[in-house]
C-alpha cells in the first residue's frame, strides 16, 4: 500500500543558484561530441565570410552549424521545432553554448544564411561548408587509423524531394554526355575500319561524335523544385526525388558521397562519386546490379581495382535460349548456337555493339528456331559490347572463392547507413529545394553519422577526456 502524495507547484517559482553544467546528464550524447570533436575549426572556414570592420554583430557561426546537427543527430522533422526544442531543452542549450535565459535564434536565419552565406558560388570561390566539416569529421578518423579502404562499398538511396507530384510541365532536354563517350566513340571507329567498314560521320547523332547534336528528350519537371528527378517508385507509382550515390569501407565510415536527380541512373552518375576516391588504396569496390556495365568494369581495370558485382538476369523473354547459351568463339570472333550453327560478325553499331548474326536460310530448317528467334527472316542477331571482356572479366571475379561474401557485407554496412539515415536522421525526405540545398543536407546527416561513430570508439578506445576535473 502507498499513501496518496500531492506534489505542490510552488517551487516553480523558487529562486536557486545553478550552474547549466550540472542539470545536464554527465552521460548525455552531446556531452561526449562536444568532447570528441574540437568544433574551432570552423572559425577558419568561414573566416572569409565574415567582415571584420563592417555589419552588425553576427552569431557565432559554431552555434550557427551546430544547430542543424542537433536537428539531425536527433531526427527533428523541422528547423521550426528545432528552435522550439532548444528553447527548453537544456541539454541542447549547454551543447551550443547558451545559458538558461539567452534568447535562441529565429529559425529563419537558417534560411538566410544557407542561402547568402554557406551557398557555395563561383564568385566567392567558396567550397561546400558542409563537405569540409565532412572531411575533417573523416580526417580525425583516418588519424586514429579506424578506416580501412582495401575494400569499399557503393550504393545510391533516394530521397523524396520537396515537390508536389501534381505540379508539373513537359520540357524538351539534351541528354547528358556519358563519362566514357570519347573513348568509346574512338574505339568503335577503329573497330569498323578494321572490319573494313566506312567510319561514322562524325556530326551523326552517335556517342562522342564532335560537332555531335545529341537527340532531345521529353522529360517532366516538377515547378516547385525543377532539379528533382521523377523517379519510379515501383511499377505504379512516381515521385520527384534526389539521388545520393554514396561509399563506405568495410566498419561502416563513410567515405563520400554525390547528390544527383532521382531519375538519373546509377551507371551514370557513378563517376562522380568514384573521382573522389583515393582509387590507390581501394583493392576491391563493391556494388549492386546498377553498376555492372562495360564501361565500369573497364574504369576499374584500367585503375587495378577488383570489381564485385552481382549476377545480373539477362533480359530474355520466357521460354528462348539465354545468350550465355550461345558461345562465344574468341580465337575466330563468332557465336556458336546451340544447333552448333555460327553466328558471324556483321558490323559495329553507334552505341559500341558488334552485332553477329546467323545464316537465315540455314535457322528456318533448324528445329530450335522457336526457341532462338521471332525474325521474319530468320536471322538471329546477337549484340556484344566493345568492352564486354571486363564484364567477363568480373563475372569470373564473381565466381570466384570468397567474393559472394564480401558482397554479402552490403547489409551490414552501405544498406544500413541507408536505413539508419533514414529512419534517425530525417534523411528520408527533405523540406528543402534545389539540388546545392540538398547537397548541403547529405553531407551534414553524413557528417553527423560519422561523428557519433567517431564518439562511440574514442569512448570504446579511452581516448575521450574525463568528465570530471
Amino acid at each position: 500500500m502507498f499513501m496518496l502524495s500531492k506534489k505542490s507547484t510552488e517551487n516553480r517559482e523558487q529562486i536557486q543558484f545553478l550552474c547549466l553544467d550540472d542539470l545536464v546528464p554527465k552521460d548525455h550524447i552531446l556531452r561526449e561530441v562536444d568532447r570528441s570533436m574540437d568544433f574551432s575549426f570552423i572559425y577558419d572556414l568561414v573566416e572569409d565570410l565574415y567582415s571584420e570592420e563592417k555589419g552588425r554583430p553576427s552569431l557565432d557561426p559554431i552555434m550557427l552549424l551546430k544547430i542543424p546537427m542537433i536537428q539531425t543527430i536527433f531526427g527533428i522533422k523541422s528547423m521550426r521545432q528545432t528552435i522550439k526544442d532548444i528553447e527548453v531543452n537544456l541539454a541542447y542549450r549547454w551543447f551550443l553554448g547558451l545559458s538558461i535565459t539567452d534568447a535562441v535564434p529565429h529559425f529563419s536565419t537558417f534560411g538566410k544564411n544557407y542561402t547568402r552565406r554557406f551557398k557555395p558560388t563561383e564568385e566567392n570561390g567558396y567550397s561546400d561548408l558542409f563537405h569540409e566539416i565532412f572531411s575533417k569529421i573523416l580526417e580525425e578518423s583516418l588519424n586514429l587509423g579506424l578506416i580501412s579502404k582495401e575494400i569499399v562499398f557503393v550504393d545510391s538511396t533516394h530521397i523524396k524531394a520537396n515537390a508536389n507530384r501534381n505540379k508539373i510541365h513537359k520540357e524538351a532536354a539534351r541528354k547528358a554526355a556519358l563519362f566514357y563517350e570519347e573513348e568509346l566513340w574512338k574505339e568503335i571507329q577503329e573497330d569498323r575500319v578494321s572490319q573494313g567498314k566506312k567510319p561514322f560521320d562524325s556530326d551523326d547523332d552517335s556517342p562522342g561524335g564532335s560537332g555531335n547534336a545529341k537527340k532531345e528528350v521529353e522529360v517532366t519537371r516538377s515547378k516547385s523544385d525543377p532539379e528533382s528527378g521523377l523517379f519510379h517508385k515501383g511499377p505504379h507509382k512516381e515521385v520527384f526525388a534526389y539521388m545520393s550515390q554514396t561509399a563506405c569501407d568495410a566498419n561502416g565510415w563513410i567515405l563520400e558521397y554525390s547528390v544527383h536527380p532521382g531519375n538519373d541512373h546509377d551507371s551514370r552518375t557513378f563517376v562522380d562519386l568514384y573521382n573522389k576516391l583515393p582509387k590507390d588504396e581501394i583493392e576491391m569496390l563493391v556494388g549492386d546490379a546498377g553498376y555492372k556495365a562495360p564501361a565500369i568494369a573497364r574504369l576499374l581495370n584500367q585503375d587495378h581495382i577488383i570489381p564485385v558485382l552481382p549476377y545480373k538476369r539477362p533480359m530474355t523473354k520466357d521460354g528462348f535460349f539465354r545468350k550465355h547459351e550461345y558461345k562465344y568463339d574468341q580465337f575466330n570472333d563468332r557465336y556458336i548456337c546451340p544447333n552448333n550453327k555460327f553466328l558471324l560478325l556483321s558490323t559495329t553499331n553507334r552505341e559500341g555493339y558488334r552485332e553477329y548474326k546467323s545464316n537465315g536460310k540455314v535457322c528456318a530448317e533448324c528445329p530450335h528456331l522457336s526457341r532462338c528467334t521471332e525474325s521474319k527472316t530468320h536471322v538471329k542477331v546477337i549484340l556484344r559490347h566493345i568492352w564486354e571482356a571486363y564484364l567477363e572479366w568480373s563475372e569470373k571475379i564473381r565466381l570466384s572463392p570468397g567474393i559472394k561474401d564480401i558482397y554479402n557485407l552490403r547489409k551490414q554496412t552501405i544498406e544500413r547507413l541507408f536505413g539508419t539515415a533514414k529512419e534517425n536522421h530525417n534523411l528520408r525526405y527533405t523540406r528543402m529545394m534545389g539540388k546545392a540545398k540538398m547537397e548541403m543536407k547529405v553531407g551534414l546527416t553524413f557528417a553527423c553519422m560519422n561523428l557519433l561513430k567517431l564518439t562511440k570508439m574514442k569512448r570504446k578506445m579511452g581516448l575521450l577526456e574525463p568528465i570530471y576535473g
